[in-house]
């Protein structure tokens, strides 16, 4: 879990004279692992697996973009990041109702994760897309402790970067996790007969502030107008909608 530079600094603070048990709690790191870097300092081939984009001296945007920007919208809405014993589990949580909507997170999970892997957990009525990685957390850097909407969600530079560059992408990953695409109706009097009339409206549900504002900031660089109640954002306009079923479409 600690590369090179890290176990340098720690051994450093060991060459000064400092005890195993004074370097570990400045360090937060523990003895034992202190201690066996005195024998091997490199990391095991193991832990020294794919490195992601972010984690190079330079750090790069993920190489599919656009798979990307996609994967934030489903992970703001239906995922989270849990830690393991020497990496973290990203889980998107996917209605068993929506097939199709299973394969498209698999495909970006696998495009975005380092390793390049994605497996499914079946439980009851949903299907959860998981990948490991180290690195999740330099890929999401909205993973924290807490509900989402009980702590501030606020893109990096760089990943609104790929979110301006993928706008509709990120707008289909959110519709995609905490949306739908419902037929509402209504009646009219016409020539004194009552008549029905059907249209199609995009609905984001999610109770963060700041979600809801990435989602409407993003339609508002698209152009596309939205209304608010509550915490859902309805976008019913007819161009608007027919913007949305090119880019986005319904869950199937």
């Amino acid at each position: 879990m600690y590369n090179r530079s890290t176990r340098e600094q720690a051994l450093a603070l060991l060459a000064q004279g400092r005890s195993l048990n004074s370097v570990s709690k400045e360090t937060g790191i523990s003895r034992a692992a202190i201690r066996s870097w005195q024998n091997r300092i490199d990391p095991l081939p193991r832990i020294q697996q794919t490195p992601c984009a972010r984690c190079g001296p330079a750090p790069e945007p993920p190489a599919d973009k656009a798979a990307y920007s996609y994967l934030l919208g489903l992970y703001l809405g239906d995922g989270c990041i849990s830690p393991s014993k020497a990496g973290h589990y990203l889980r998107i949580a996917c209605a068993d109702a929506w097939p199709g909507l299973i394969e498209a997170c698999a495909a970006a999970v696998a495009a975005v994760n380092p390793s390049g892997r994605a497996s499914r957990v079946q439980a009851v009525g949903c299907t959860s897309v998981v990948g490991y990685s180290r690195h999740w957390p330099c890929l999401f850097p909205q993973h924290g402790p807490g509900k989402k909407h009980e702590r501030r969600i606020a893109l990096e530079p760089w990943q609104q970067d790929l979110v301006d560059a993928h706008p509709w992408e990120f707008v289909r990953g959110l519709i995609h996790s905490d949306g739908s695409r419902i037929t509402n109706w209504t009646t009219r009097t016409v020539g004194g007969e009552p008549k029905r009339y059907e249209y199609p409206r995009y609905f984001f549900t999610n109770v963060s502030d700041d979600i809801r504002r990435l989602h409407t900031d993003t339609l508002d660089g698209l152009g596309v107008p939205w209304t608010r109640s509550s915490h859902n954002i309805s976008v019913a306009r007819k161009a608007s909608v027919a913007l949305l079923d090119l880019h986005v479409g319904a869950k199937h």
